[in-house]
């Protein structure tokens, strides 16, 4: 089992259940997925780009990456519907917690001119979106084989109901918020 799964049922499920006065394990909000999206425009003018976004999401991830297509044409952006124009994994039970132990502890310290992350990434409903601006931060992807750096959009789905429990549980879990 992953580190922080552990971590999670044995000290932070009765540490949220004390700090939101829970009467019940299961209100107690968890993580449902992690889905981390490189979105290439230029992908339309050169193929190549997405084939090796898709090596490197997928070493990050640990899991195959999907390629995703536009859903409409846009001719200023010389976009037709169908083209691949990104791609994208979606992380679930221990891979998920696994890549935000690795994330959390080991790439996001590695950022240049690190603070902390935005506290206030919150949609409303406890899910949490980060972007990072190069996928060089992680220890996986080798220096010299990276053509191009890319970025990336990682949104994390938590089950709480509202902005401040998902923060708790994130804090609990490590992120390194600023605020």
């Amino acid at each position: 089992m992953a580190r922080l799964k552990e971590t999670y049922k044995k000290e932070l499920v009765p540490q949220l259940m004390k700090d939101f006065n829970y009467k019940n394990v299961m209100e107690v909000p968890k993580l449902v997925k992690i889905v981390i999206n490189m979105g290439l425009g230029e992908a339309t003018q050169n193929v190549k780009i997405l084939d090796s976004a898709v090596v490197e999401l997928s070493t990050i991830s640990g899991q195959k990456a999907v390629i995703t297509k536009a859903k409409k044409s846009i001719a200023s952006f010389k976009l037709r519907q169908g083209m691949p124009i990104g791609c994208m994994v979606t992380l679930r039970k221990d891979q998920m917690y696994e890549f935000l132990d690795r994330l959390v502890n080991i790439s996001l310290p590695r950022v240049r001119d690190f603070k902390g992350i935005a506290g206030n990434a919150f949609d409303g409903r406890g899910n949490y979106s980060l972007g990072i601006k190069e996928q060089l931060i992680f220890p996986e992807i080798d220096y010299d084989q990276v053509d191009k750096i890319k970025g990336m959009n990682i949104t994390i789905v938590t089950t709480a109901k509202t902005d401040k429990e998902g923060k708790a549980l994130l804090k609990l879990m490590g992120m390194p918020f600023r605020n």
